[in-house]
């Protein structure tokens, strides 16, 4: 594929006119959330400046935690646009927590995937000590988010010298429109601040390390829109694939109607395909 072909098939733009509008709604029903439900804003998860959550509590102590890692291509975006879904799962009684992390080009993907990561296990060590308690904590990512999300998930050296078991400490992940293979991107414009070789490409593609970390996969969902470019079906398909043949639970999604933008705000609603299947993952 030349490389104008290549660009277009990673650009999930290129099916969506009203781009815009959709990236507006994730700042205005954040911040909404922000302003009207009960939170607890910019909460230290890591040594790094990056690294902070916001977090709004079920009224009832103990309530399961989602723990949702934005996208924006590692480059865009933020947690203070990654809160669009809180007031869906407060109000069914789930507590919601957006996750920060530095961006390129002020990081390289391996310092951002291993901030991620880091994050995500300080979660799960501290979670006795956050605001309500959370009695377990399910993870969800879009696009790059997904690819953090399957990537700490799969640092079994990271979860090994935090001395925690994944398997035990996450209880569901929920992965929407995710890049798992990177490498095609080394040859795209995502790469221009991203900087990547093949050689790093591979060691940060959680497909290639599912074989090692598939006993670390917790209950999967692995979702996309059905108006999603063909490179983002193939990355799902093989990913999904793979992660079934390696021996974890996946409840695989292709929803109708839906595309790489509209979707994710479909995870706390239970009237939906994705937010039925988050739902059943969080009910166990």
């Amino acid at each position: 594929m030349s490389t104008a072909g290549l660009d277009l098939d990673y650009s999930p733009s290129s099916l969506v006119p009203d781009l815009d509008v959709h990236l507006a709604r994730y700042a205005a029903d954040s911040a909404r959330a922000r302003e009207t439900l009960p939170a607890h804003l910019d909460l230290p998860c890591g040594p790094l400046p990056e690294q902070r959550l916001d977090l709004f509590p079920a009224a009832d102590p103990g309530a399961p935690l989602v723990v949702f890692v934005h996208g924006g291509y590692w480059q865009e975006l933020s947690r203070s646009e990654a809160a669009f879904a809180a007031a869906d799962f407060v109000a069914a009684g789930v507590s919601f927590a957006a996750l920060g992390y530095g961006l390129a080009p002020g990081y390289g993907m391996r310092a951002i995937t291993a901030m991620a990561a880091d994050s995500v296990r300080r979660v799960c060590a501290g979670r006795a000590r956050l605001p309500g308690a959370p009695s377990a904590v399910h993870l969800a990512g879009h696009s790059a988010g997904a690819h953090l999300v399957a990537s700490a998930l799969l640092d079994t050296a990271g979860w090994r010298a935090a001395g925690l078991d994944a398997a035990a400490e996450i209880a569901s992940a929920t992965l929407v429109s995710g890049v798992y293979a990177l490498e095609p991107l080394t040859g795209t414009y995502v790469n221009d601040a991203l900087g990547m070789d093949a050689a790093e490409a591979r060691e940060l593609s959680p497909l290639l390390r599912l074989t090692a970390g598939a006993a670390a996969l917790p209950p999967l969902v692995v979702a996309r829109g059905e108006r999603e470019t063909a490179a983002f079906g193939r990355q799902q398909a093989e990913f999904a694939g793979a992660a079934r043949a390696a021996g974890a639970d996946v409840a695989e999604l292709v929803v109708p109607g839906r595309h790489h933008f509209d979707l994710p705000f479909d995870l706390g609603r239970p009237d939906t395909a994705l937010g039925a299947a988050l739902a059943r993952r969080i009910r166990g």
